[in-house]
This record gives C-alpha cells, sequence and structure tokens, in this order.
C-alpha cells in the first residue's frame, strides 16, 4: 500500500501543477477529440503560462496529492458562485486530477474529501463541478459522493462546444 498524503500547493508547485494538468487533461481526453482540437485547446486555453498564473491567486486552493512522495494528482477548488446555484456560499471544484499511474488506486476519492473539508472550514454550503456530459467514469464517481445535476453548460475545446453537466453537492 502506497503512502498517500494530500497538502496545500504553494506558488513554488505552479510549474509541476501545468505539467500535471496538461498531462491528465491530454491522457483523458485526447482519445474523444481531433488531434486539432486537442492542440488548440493546450496551445490556447491551457498554456503552461496561463495554468501557473492561477497558482496564489486570491480565491483560489490547490491541493496536492502525493503517493509515496511522487505527484498523483491535485484539485483546484475556486471560491465562487455559479448562477444557476443563486448562492453566495458556494466552492467549485475547477480541476481535480489524477495521474495516469495513480487512477484506481484512491487518489481522486482522497482529493475530493479533501476538498470538501476545505469547503467546510470556509463555512460554504455547497460544493460544485462541470464535468463532460460523456465522462461517464467521472460522473459515476461524483454520483457515488452524492453529487446531483442541476444545469448544464457549453464548454469549447478547440473548435468543438461540448456540453458539461453542473454537479452539486450541498454540504
Amino acid at each position: 500500500m502506497q503512502n498517500i498524503y494530500v497538502t496545500h500547493a504553494t506558488p513554488a508547485d505552479a510549474e509541476m501543477i501545468a505539467n500535471i494538468s496538461r498531462e491528465t487533461f491530454y491522457d483523458a481526453f485526447a482519445e474523444q477529440n481531433t488531434k486539432e482540437d486537442m492542440d488548440k485547446f493546450l496551445a490556447e486555453q491551457f498554456s503552461k503560462e496561463s495554468l501557473m498564473a492561477e497558482v496564489g491567486v486570491d480565491g483560489h486552493i490547490f491541493l496536492l496529492a502525493y503517493a509515496d512522495n511522487e505527484p498523483a494528482g491535485y484539485v483546484f477548488l475556486k471560491i465562487a458562485t455559479e448562477a444557476a446555484l443563486q448562492n453566495n456560499k458556494a466552492m467549485e471544484v475547477s480541476r481535480i486530477y489524477a495521474r495516469k499511474p495513480f487512477i484506481g488506486k484512491g487518489i481522486g476519492k482522497m482529493l475530493l474529501q479533501a476538498a470538501f473539508t476545505e469547503a467546510r472550514l470556509m463555512e460554504k454550503e455547497i460544493i460544485w463541478l462541470g464535468v463532460w456530459e460523456h465522462n461517464r467514469r467521472a460522473i459515476e464517481f461524483y454520483t457515488l459522493f452524492g453529487f446531483e445535476k442541476f444545469s448544464e453548460h457549453d464548454f469549447v475545446l478547440g473548435t468543438d462546444v461540448q456540453r458539461d453537466w453542473l454537479m452539486k453537492y450541498n454540504l
């Protein structure tokens, strides 16, 4: 059994977070999207520089998961509201990623539980996220934790307009 733990990221972790972001996004979605759309998204919306700039911003919280001291994944939380929620006591799970070698090893579960703890410490009432409607494994994972779909919105990957389900969990 690996020693798995979660810790708060600092600006010094920005490059590692950006690298994990790009690696895991590509691993998760490249097979279902065109190379052109993936390349465009990674270059324009998910560049290493823009991802690094998110770390250390007020209202952004990054929690890193390690397995035997190797970076295994992270969760990016935003103190943000979703208009459809009409609630300013909400926190968004903007991204939750586990690196491919660590999928199925409890990383996602540990990160989501850490996100719940963080939201409760900040006296949030709702935690919410967006998930691609075709990402069945992720939807099943969130449903097991008690998330429920409450809305949908568009997500543009390159030139492809996709639908994300918005899901929430009442803390």
